[in-house]
């Protein structure tokens, strides 16, 4: 009898123990519920996020709002509209055994890629002329790691006649987790660039080299980012000094970031 106690009271404890480990895990995998950001002049625009389950459903900011369509578990289409329901723009997404190989913004442009036995993606972006002819733009390598976006390099194709210009950017990444990363597909979305990463993007290097006529004219440019992280290893609050706000707006910003 005392030994049935001890193993009733052995396995009532087990019972807990993974129940409890199991309500660690749902409550450390957190969804972006809400986005405030705060311009150097004070002004303040709130983006709410709507899901079912972990699908993204909405995105939805002062000034537009962008709906998302699911196939299974892979997103496949974002719609953008205005406060007045008029539609700025509808982005098809395509995929061949899970992985991205197209985007198509109606009447506007078309991004192919190819997923390369190294892990690096090779891509072409075409622009949409009128009688829908397309025009290359540029073409272009990215490059991961540890689940991160680190590296995109491009070369622009509609360039005058003897004129190389090339388009490096990089991120240098923290240990922390990403706002977005726990939204079910975002991370296949390669159009998104380092919101797809799986940490948060600190210092990004934007280098650009211009040829021409046997002269070569470089550039590089600077933007860092600093966080201020829960206990659970999330950010609650992001200052960057040159940034672009949903608005379009350039220059300090400050997120806040609500789950």
């Amino acid at each position: 009898m005392k030994n049935k106690i001890v193993l009733h009271l052995f396995l009532s404890f087990l019972v807990l123990t993974i129940y409890s480990c199991s309500n660690d895990n749902d409550d450390s995998m957190k969804l972006l519920k809400k986005v405030v950001e705060t311009s150097e002049g004070g002004t303040a625009e709130t983006t709410l996020y709507t899901y079912n389950g972990n699908q993204i459903v909405s995105m939805d900011g002062a000034n537009k709002r962008t709906d998302f369509t699911y196939t299974e578990d892979l997103i496949t289409k974002r719609v953008t509209q205005n406060k007045t329901n008029q539609l700025l723009e509808t982005i098809n997404y395509s995929y061949f055994e899970g992985k991205l190989v197209e985007v198509t913004s109606l009447g506007k442009y078309r991004i192919k890629y190819v997923h390369n036995a190294d892990k690096t993606v090779s891509y072409e972006k075409f622009s949409i002329a009128s009688g829908n002819q397309q025009v290359k733009e540029f073409h272009g390598k990215l490059y991961f790691e540890n689940e991160n976006f680190i590296k995109d390099e491009r070369i622009l194709d509609n360039t005058a006649s003897g004129t190389l210009i090339e388009y490096t950017v990089s991120f240098d990444y923290d240990a922390k987790y990403n706002p977005l990363y726990n939204i079910l597909g975002y991370k296949k979305l390669l159009d998104y660039n380092e919101e797809i990463s799986s940490n948060n993007s600190l210092i990004s290097t934007v280098i650009t080299s211009v040829s021409k006529d046997d002269q070569i004219t470089s550039s590089a440019n600077f933007y860092t980012n600093s966080f201020k992280y829960d206990l659970d290893n999330y950010p609650i609050e992001q200052v960057s000094e040159n940034n672009v706000a949903t608005n379009g707006n350039r220059g300090y910003l400050k997120t806040e970031y609500f789950y």
